[in-house]
């Protein structure tokens, strides 16, 4: 598992607890991270989680790393108006992308192929090279358009992980609801985890 390069990102959705949980997975993990936070994001990181990442690319980078505690090689900040990014390419683009929380906006753009940022081109490129994007869509309840997007997505091979946590394996805390969408997630891209109690798994 270690190597496997992943774009990750965070949308203004509510859930970005669970874009956190992700990326401390992955890089415990081994991988290296590309991570985009829309504007819209940095808020929702405000109000939900308590920090205040908004800035510009290098001070943005400087907490990131501050709060995952990694290497400058394993992580690394990318804007939403930076389409000349490496990732927004699919000569060298990462090998899997990951959106959680995801927006029904930025999830009906990706739909409809409107590459209007670099987590947009990221996510198109994602497709055309025919590589696993994984979207966590946070919305409730849907209405027919958000589930039209979603299906047009999944027949093209999108990997749709709605945050529905399951309640068999007794969670006891909210962290342990967390790590159960998380955990899914990352079932979805095959990167091993053991965040939540599998079902007929012995303690």
């Amino acid at each position: 598992m270690s190597g496997r390069h992943f774009a990750l990102a965070l949308t203004g959705a509510s859930g970005a607890v669970y874009g956190l949980r992700a990326a401390e997975e992955l890089l415990a993990a081994g991988c290296r991270v590309s991570m985009l936070i829309t504007g819209a994001a940095f808020e929702v990181l405000r109000e939900e989680c308590g920090v205040e990442w908004q800035g510009d690319r290098d001070e943005v980078t400087a907490h990131l790393l501050a709060h995952f505690g990694c290497a400058p090689d394993r992580l690394s900040y990318h804007p939403e108006n930076d389409l000349l990014s490496p990732i927004a390419s699919g000569s060298s683009s990462a090998d899997a992308m990951i959106v959680v929380p995801c927006s029904m906006g930025t999830l009906s753009r990706i739909a409809c192929g409107n590459s209007g940022n670099l987590l947009e081109r990221a996510a198109d490129v994602m497709l055309k090279e025919g590589r696993p994007l994984v979207l966590v869509p946070r919305e409730t309840p849907l209405n027919a358009i958000h589930l039209e997007n979603m299906l047009k997505l999944s027949r093209l091979g999108v990997r749709i992980v709605p945050p529905m946590p399951a309640f068999y394996h007794h969670p006891q805390s909210m962290a342990d609801l967390v790590d159960f969408v998380v955990g899914k997630v990352l079932d979805s891209v095959g990167v091993e985890n053991r965040l939540f109690k599998r079902w007929g798994e012995k303690d």
